[in-house]
């Protein structure tokens, strides 16, 4: 690339020119005319443009040379992911809350780098810590590049540490107040401007089996979400606000029940987070006739909106499902296509208590597709004599017992199909309409989706964790990475960019730099920005690195 100097008529023009090769031959191509020589001298603009052009000259040089392969690289970094969230990490106020904890403690190394670097493996690959250490090595962290694992684990061990006697107000009876709270409870107080008052939150547990032992007592026997009953496990709670922020996150035993826990989980939000008054929303697994009557006491006077089960309530199974009345459709946001589907609800109220009935038509056909699949399998089965299918529990419960044989219990059929597609839920909000009352439950699934990903995030499991402390920890980073991930897609939602979370991933993980040899001197390049890489760097407000800079030794 150079300069040239072109007539036309009689005027002198400046031209910026290239040369390519095309079908063996050499070839110019003007980049740009960058004006008439006369004017650029009269203007006192030539020699800032030579200067400039120089160096694009330079930059070019340097570029297709690279691309060539022509240039010793010394050293190559993924940035992409550190300028993002570590922009995210900062403006979410995250190392202020650390250091504050931090400033009474006398640890010999940056214990905020390693909560970070945890933080950016969970959000990136997910895995062992273990694994984290070998990882980092390909990626520009500053402040990461002499940590090592025992650093990690003591890390580990801090955030999951429980507080002393003094600060233990406030604790539920399954598991001690640990540092973990205090960080929560910092990032709500610092970000309090941003919320108004927290007057709906989402609440929703999943268990997660251990390959080892599982610590000195959080590892434990009990339901398994998983389907494994022969592993131990622990409970992890969510909770979210009523944008869907991930708000904290609770860390028990394995052989806690989700019935007993909605009850601490409210009491433990008043007391950290000084809510006046509060609507939780919950899952069937959460209700109970104890639980809904101490919400409802002189002491809480906690509104709710919960699932009920349909089968085991003998109210609901009797009464409510058989009310008279007509459906109402409900239309809600309906961002993505994971987004859950239209419903039909209506309004039941038997003896004051007040029941919403959903339907949602996609689901019933489904259900009763299932049903009749599995009927249909039965009948082929039975007419072969073959008794093999009467072990299946999906199918044992369209059965029943002849004087000589199996056959089809219709009655059963025809009672199963009065629950397709549907779910009930019950409320005190006597004020909300149905539509509203279903409306608030179905955003439910934020929860869900938050639990989900934390199972993905910790698709290795802390294996190589054996103490409770570090468990919590090695957990609660996981929560942290999801409070970013959310900050960054609410980020993209408000500038108006609809993109798939692994396109993101995949597209800031492709932002490389460069550090290469020419002409005796180390220069720095920046990879092509792909994908959705321009709309993360705009809805963050991150401006890309230089194409090209001088590495000054």
């Amino acid at each position: 690339m150079f300069f040239r100097q072109k007539r036309s008529g009689k005027y002198r023009y400046l031209q910026i020119v290239e040369n390519r090769w095309e079908d063996g031959r050499s070839k110019q191509r003007v980049i740009v005319t960058l004006g008439r020589l006369d004017e650029l001298r009269e203007q006192g603009q030539l020699d800032g443009l030579l200067r400039s052009g120089a160096k694009l000259s330079q930059a070019a040089m340097l570029l297709t040379a690279q691309q060539k392969g022509e240039l010793p690289v010394i050293v190559t970094k993924r940035i992409g992911p550190e300028l993002i969230f570590q922009r995210l990490w900062s403006e979410l106020k995250i190392p202020q809350v650390l250091t504050a904890l931090l400033a009474p403690r006398r640890f010999e190394f940056p214990i905020e780098r390693v909560v970070f670097l945890t933080v950016l493996h969970r959000l990136l690959h997910g895995g062992s810590d273990r694994n984290c250490m070998s990882w980092k090595d390909d990626y520009h962290l500053p402040g990461t590049e002499t940590l090592q694992l025992h650093q990690m684990y003591r890390a580990m061990a801090w955030l999951g540490e429980p507080l002393g006697k003094d600060d233990q107000d406030g604790a539920t009876p399954f598991a001690p107040r640990c540092i973990k709270d205090q960080i929560e409870e910092g990032l709500f107080h610092r970000r309090r401007d941003l919320f108004s008052e927290l007057a709906l939150v989402f609440y929703d547990t999943t268990s997660i089996y251990f390959e080892g032992r599982g610590g000195e007592t959080i590892g434990q026997y009990g339901h398994s979400k998983d389907h494994r009953p022969d592993r131990v496990q622990m409970v992890v709670g969510v909770v979210l606000d009523g944008q869907g922020r991930p708000l904290c996150c609770e860390l028990w035993p394995g052989n806690i029940t989700d019935v007993k826990t909605l009850l601490p989980i409210v009491d433990r939000l008043r007391k950290r987070f000084a809510i006046r008054s509060v609507c939780v929303v919950a899952d069937r697994g959460m209700i109970s006739q104890g639980t809904i009557e101490e919400l409802q006491s002189a002491e809480r006077r906690v509104h709710y909106v919960l699932g009920a089960r349909l089968r085991s309530v003998k109210e609901i199974r009797e009464k409510v499902l058989s009310h008279p009345g007509r459906y109402r459709e409900v239309h809600g946001p309906k961002e993505k296509s994971g987004d859950p589907a239209p419903l039909q609800v209506k309004n039941v109220r038997i003896d004051g208590r007040r029941y919403v009935v959903c339907l949602n038509v996609d689901q019933a056909k489904k259900d009763r597709a299932d049903r009749d699949a599995i009927v249909a399998a039965l009948e082929e089965q039975l007419q072969r004599g073959d008794k093999s299918l009467v072990g299946n529990r999906g199918y044992r419960k369209y059965l029943k017992s002849g004087k000589t044989h199996f056959e089809i219990d219709q009655q059963k059929i025809k009672s199963e199909a009065r629950y397709d597609g549907k779910w009930v839920l019950r409320t005190d909000l006597n004020e909300l309409s149905a539509e509203e009352v279903a409306l608030r439950y179905k955003q439910l699934w934020m929860v869900e989706d938050c639990i989900r990903s934390i199972k993905s995030i910790l698709e290795t499991r802390p294996i190589f964790h054996h103490h409770d402390e570090t468990i919590r920890g090695h957990v609660f980073c996981s929560f942290l990475a999801l409070v970013i991930r959310k900050e960054l897609q609410d980020r993209l939602t408000v500038a108006g960019h609809s993109t798939e979370w692994a396109d993101v991933l995949r597209d800031l993980e492709s932002l490389q730099s460069l550090e290469v040899e020419y002409q005796g001197k180390r220069f720095r390049l920046r990879s092509e920005a792909r994908g959705t890489c321009s709309q993360v760097f705009q809805a963050v407000g991150v401006a890309f690195p230089p194409t090209m800079e001088h590495v000054i030794d």
